[in-house]
């Protein structure tokens, strides 16, 4: 047995895929367009992925920092962007929705680091979630 969309809900569903040809091209904040490892952020992590990534960018690590400003739909370059990196790190305050969304859609390397005390990420968190990380990577 197969299940049939109701063609009501594909059409809504079209039309927010439409959505994603007037929203910006994804660009990446921080860093190489290419790498090891590319920081995906989005909403209030800005600021502590931004410095964790500088920090380690300043010491001569390959890293990135790419940050969502638009949820749904992703950007229309996302995924072509993400499979460019070796690996994805997502910080999240929550328990890993985003990370679910990326691996689900694009099947990329990703892994998820989350915090859901109520309390925003600490630079250092990120920082050494991402050495971690690059250190797999070797």
């Amino acid at each position: 047995m197969s299940l049939a969309i109701p063609s009501i809900f594909a059409a809504r569903a079209a039309k927010i895929d439409g959505i994603a040809k007037d929203i910006p091209l994804q660009t990446v904040d921080s860093g190489e367009s290419t790498g090891r490892l590319a920081v995906l952020g989005w909403g209030s992590t800005y600021g502590p992925i931004s410095r964790a990534v500088e920090n380690l960018q300043r010491v001569g690590h390959a890293i990135s920092h790419i940050h969502l400003r638009h949820i749904w739909p992703l950007p229309s370059n996302l995924g072509e962007l993400l499979e460019g990196f070796a690996e994805v790190l997502i910080p999240e305050m929550n328990t890993g929705q985003l990370l679910t969304v990326i691996r689900s859609r694009y099947l990329v390397p990703a892994e998820g680091f989350s915090k859901v005390t109520g309390r925003p990420f600490k630079i250092a968190e990120i920082e050494a979630a991402a050495r971690a990380r690059l250190e797999s990577l070797r």
